[in-house]
């Protein structure tokens, strides 16, 4: 079954749902989310049902908005133990001390973020709300200056995103403080399959303007991409469902692989994909399998033929955060038409309400592996140039 919740849930998803009649949980926000007529809508006792039926069911969410529900409905599977190894930032670090004993990690209340004695502090390090979604949050701090300015963001970000996700998704009460992780960041889409055998449906590597660099601006997949990880991802994959001891559970993992060689992991996604339909999505416009259904109905891609043809190929999902630094009341529009024709060969766009949410949408490209700078150009905007501004 699927849960499916705000803040987005893709057309392409939702001609899944339909034509694949895969059950849908019903809940509030499932019935004012417009899913197509024919969708196959199951009640909440439906769902309870068919879990103790079958003793254990494939469940996928499209946000993390919906864990609480499982949380409250599905707590005798066991199901939000496992989901909350992997959401809880502080317990998915210590679920992975075994892996890598010297990682240093620390949890810190928000009350005690002033308190704190820098110097004990490895510098740099990443500072993260110990529940969190996207980069919400999420800072890195190379001296004591950077410590200061970070200490007042935080405390303006939380309160001007207190009522943005539920707590389940959000939880500033407390940040994890860790080491930073180097190397070439990517990103992962993966299910533990019945026996327990991850199989990646995605990689695709998150590329950044800087070191200094956290947002979630550019994602590509390749031909390249895939071949040159997919061994070793899946492996590392397995490692860690081992750890949880999981099974029919999907996951996104972003992780780093060090000038060493090691793989380390950032932080891990559970029961969803790529968040707001994007990587997942994407998978199909690139390459052509449906991830939902893969999951749904335990394929493992053929990589060797699902990759022919792409040569020379980047994919790319644009996130267009507001990295203005103008007030969202000030901005009257943004100039979609402007920013498409900056791209060779752009996919998809999903205009997004950036009174709402602070995206001004999501962009899906293909490019030439020689025209990366237009990859780069974006990379670098602060996208001042693509919106208008109310008059002082």
């Amino acid at each position: 079954m699927f849960f499916v919740d705000k803040p987005y849930i893709s057309d392409f998803l939702k001609t899944t749902l339909k034509e694949s009649s895969i059950p849908v949980v019903g809940t509030d926000i499932a019935q004012k989310l417009d899913l197509y007529k024919g969708t196959k809508i199951i009640s909440k006792d439906e769902a309870v049902k068919m879990v103790q039926k079958q003793g254990t069911s494939i469940i996928y969410t499209t946000s993390e908005n919906s864990i609480g529900w499982i949380a409250k409905y599905l707590q005798f599977t066991g199901l939000p133990r496992k989901i909350d190894l992997f959401k809880n930032k502080l317990k998915f670090r210590q679920l992975i001390e075994p892996m890598f004993p010297e990682f240093y990690f620390k949890e810190v209340y928000v009350k005690e973020l002033k308190q704190i004695q820098f110097d004990s502090l490895p510098l740099p390090f990443i500072i993260k709300p110990r529940v969190g979604f996207m980069s919400m949050g999420v800072y890195k701090v190379a001296n004591a200056d950077d410590w200061a300015i970070t200490i007042n963001s935080i405390i303006k970000e939380i309160d001007k995103n207190k009522d943005l996700y539920p707590a389940q998704v959000v939880d500033t009460s407390s940040f994890i403080i860790e080491q930073c992780i180097e190397g070439e960041e990517f990103a992962v889409d993966v299910y533990f399959n019945s026996a327990g055998e991850p199989v990646v449906l995605n990689i695709l590597k998150h590329v950044f303007s800087s070191d200094a660099d956290v947002s979630d601006r550019v994602y590509t997949t390749s031909k390249k991409i895939i071949e040159k990880n997919l061994e070793e991802f899946t492996k590392f994959a397995g490692k860690i469902g081992k750890l949880a001891g999981i099974k029919n559970f999907p996951m996104h993992i972003e992780l780093r692989r060090d000038d060493n060689g090691m793989i380390l992991p950032i932080e891990i996604n559970p029961m969803r994909f790529g968040g707001w339909c994007t990587t997942a999505d994407i998978s199909f416009m690139a390459y052509g399998f449906n991830p939902y259904l893969y999951y749904y109905s335990q394929q493992k891609p053929d990589w060797s033929k699902i990759l022919k043809g792409k040569e020379g190929k980047l994919f790319s999902i644009i996130v267009l955060d507001n990295s203005t630094g103008i007030n969202i009341d000030q901005i009257t529009s943004f100039d979609y038409d402007k920013l498409l024709s900056n791209f060779e060969k752009p996919m998809e766009l999903r205009k997004i309400n950036f009174r709402e949410y602070p995206v001004f949408g999501f962009l899906f490209t293909e490019t030439r592996e020689e025209n990366f700078i237009e990859l780069k150009n974006i990379l670098h905007s602060d996208l001042n140039e693509f919106i208008s501004i109310r008059p002082a």
